[in-house]
C-alpha cells in the first residue's frame, strides 16, 4: 500500500477550489491536504478567551476532526513535536482548554493500556455558534450602515 493510500486525508475540495489553492500554495504543499475550519474561529480568538499557543493546539485538534459524529484523538507528543512546544506545555494548554469548556477530553484504553486521549469538540462549536450571532449583527449593521437611513432601520428592530 503507498502512502497515498495509507494517509487520512480526505479530498474536499471541488476542482475550481483545488486548482486556485494550487496557484497560491503550490501543487506539491497541496498534495499533503488541509484542514478545514471556520474563520469564525480565528475571527473570535479573543472572544473565546484563549492565547495563541492554546489556539494553536485547538487547531492540531480541528485538523484531526474529519466527520461531524467523530472524535479526535492526536497523541500530545505529535502536537507538540508540531507546535514545538513540550508534552507538558500542551497537556496544560489542553487543560485550560477543558476548563474553558471548548473540549472535553477522555481517556482511551487498548488492550488495557491507556492510549492518546480523546478529544470532543462539542463545547468549542456550541461557543462559536452564540458568538456567531454577534457577528452576524455586525455584519448586517455594517451593511445597513452603508445604505442611507438603513443604520437606523437595523437599530430600531433591535
Amino acid at each position: 500500500m503507498s502512502a497515498v493510500e495509507q494517509s487520512n486525508v480526505v479530498a474536499m475540495f471541488k476542482p475550481q477550489a483545488q486548482r486556485e489553492s494550487e496557484k497560491k500554495w503550490g501543487k506539491a504543499v497541496m498534495s499533503h491536504g488541509c484542514a478545514i475550519f471556520p474563520s469564525i474561529l480565528l475571527r473570535a480568538q479573543a472572544r473565546l478567551g484563549v492565547n495563541a499557543q492554546e489556539m494553536m493546539v485547538l487547531l492540531h485538534l480541528a485538523e484531526h476532526w474529519w466527520a461531524a459524529d467523530s472524535k479526535v484523538f492526536p497523541a500530545k507528543k505529535v502536537i507538540a513535536e508540531r507546535i514545538g512546544l513540550s508534552t507538558k506545555q500542551v497537556q496544560r494548554h489542553v487543560k485550560r482548554l477543558e476548563e474553558l469548556k471548548l473540549i472535553e477530553r477522555k481517556q482511551r484504553f487498548n488492550r488495557g493500556l491507556q492510549t492518546s486521549n480523546e478529544y470532543d469538540l462539542a463545547g468549542l462549536v456550541a461557543k462559536l455558534q452564540v458568538i456567531e450571532k454577534d457577528f452576524e449583527t455586525a455584519r448586517k449593521v455594517k451593511k445597513a450602515a452603508a445604505d442611507a437611513g438603513g443604520l437606523t432601520q437595523v437599530l430600531k428592530k433591535q
